[in-house]
């Protein structure tokens, strides 16, 4: 699990061609135009899912995991905690399912909070278990792109 501000987005590129595809994709868009939905990066390999929400109560969040993507969950308008916790530490509620290439753990973990604001991201690779969207005092809205990058 990284945690960190656009102006270290560059470090990121040394771990690969899809990072640095990912990486120059979150440099040279503008984020602010991007409209929800899906965006085609480099096919399989690395795509983007914008997403718009307002942001729920810790206790109603799931912590997730996937198996095939690692996730660069950068905020594009507000602020939302992103929890981490290590999934050798989490209980599987709901299988993992290959399509979606998502598992669902029970909430009984109290992780590590980020305060993720504007222009900062966490990359949670297959062994981070995250649990995104849960608010920062109370419920606000959100806009964030969600890049995934093919590792399997």
């Amino acid at each position: 699990m990284i945690y960190d501000s656009k102006e270290n987005l560059n470090i990121y590129k040394a771990l690969g061609k899809n990072y640095e595809t990912a990486v120059n994709f979150l440099l040279n868009t503008d984020l602010a135009a991007l409209q929800p939905g899906k965006v085609e990066i480099d096919g399989k390999e690395v795509y983007a899912n914008v997403v718009e929400y307002t942001t729920i109560p810790e206790e109603s969040g799931k912590f997730e995991t996937h198996e095939n993507y690692t996730d660069i969950q950068y905020v594009i308008e507000g602020a939302e905690n992103m929890v981490y916790a290590p999934r050798c530490e989490l209980t599987v509620k709901t299988e993992y399912n290959p399509e979606k290439d998502i598992t669902f753990y029970e909430n009984d973990v109290k992780g590590i909070s980020m305060l993720t604001t504007k222009d900062f991201y966490c990359i949670f690779q297959p062994q981070d278990g995250h649990k995104p969207k849960v608010m920062d005092g109370t419920p606000a809205p959100i806009k964030k792109v969600i890049v995934k990058i093919k590792e399997k």
